[in-house]
């Protein structure tokens, strides 16, 4: 039998899982943990859930928005699928606390990592997804993130910093941003450092744990310093 604190077992409550999951154990599994306990890590959960979270939202956008066309739906869609977004969702179902690392991590503050959370969400959407089906799972995932992606329809133009700082840029006369990046770490791992420069001078960087989180992280720093010029 899987043993759940009481927050674990509220968190069963409000996915509609059983108390008892053990797919949600696994989810709730970081690889750090995984490797020193030889237990399953949620990687193979979070690539599952990946395409679930894609899936779903684009399902609804679709469905419950018939006018926007397929640039305003992929924006919107870029507002609430992306790591820091999936990471605020994971908060609000305080995923941190409860997630299974090693020391190491923890003394990082792995379990405040954008990344480590926005990967435990999908593996938790996952495991909803594995237990209950596509419809169940459909309802959960609204419940959390329908409010956003109608936000993100609202104001089309708040979803993407890239376009924001690139519209800012071009009617200021300084032509398009451009973006260098470079990747380091081990492949399990790799974090990329995005530069985003405008008429060749470096105005911001970003981090992320792939080349399009890192650029809409030094967009998004890049226009909150211009727009507050």
């Amino acid at each position: 039998m899987v043993l759940l604190t009481v927050s674990n077992t509220e968190l069963s409550a409000r996915l509609g899982v059983s108390t008892e999951s053990e797919m949600l154990l696994v989810a709730l599994t970081h690889s750090s943990y995984a490797k020193e306990h030889h237990a399953t890590s949620n990687e193979r959960l979070e690539f599952l859930g990946d395409a679930i979270v894609d899936l779903i939202v684009a399902q609804h956008l679709y469905s419950a928005f018939p006018t926007i066309d397929e640039g305003e739906a992929t924006i919107a869609r870029s507002q609430v699928v992306n790591e820091a977004a999936l990471a605020r969702f994971a908060r609000v179902l305080d995923l941190g606390s409860l997630l299974r690392v090693n020391k190491g991590v923890e003394r990082e503050g792995g379990r405040e990592r954008d990344s480590i959370l926005a990967d435990a969400f999908e593996a938790v959407i996952a495991a909803v997804y594995l237990e209950r089906g596509l419809e169940h799972t459909t309802e959960v995932l609204l419940s959390l993130l329908g409010q956003a992606i109608a936000e993100a329809v609202a104001h089309p133009m708040h979803a993407d910093p890239k376009a924001q700082l690139r519209k800012w840029s071009e009617s200021n006369g300084k032509g398009q941003p451009t973006y260098e990046v470079t990747a380091d770490g081990p492949s399990h791992a790799v974090q990329f450092v995005a530069q985003v420069l405008i008429g060749g001078e470096v105005i911001a960087t970003g981090q992320g744990t792939s080349r399009k989180s890192a650029e809409a992280q030094a967009a998004l720093t890049a226009w909150n310093e211009k727009s507050n010029e």
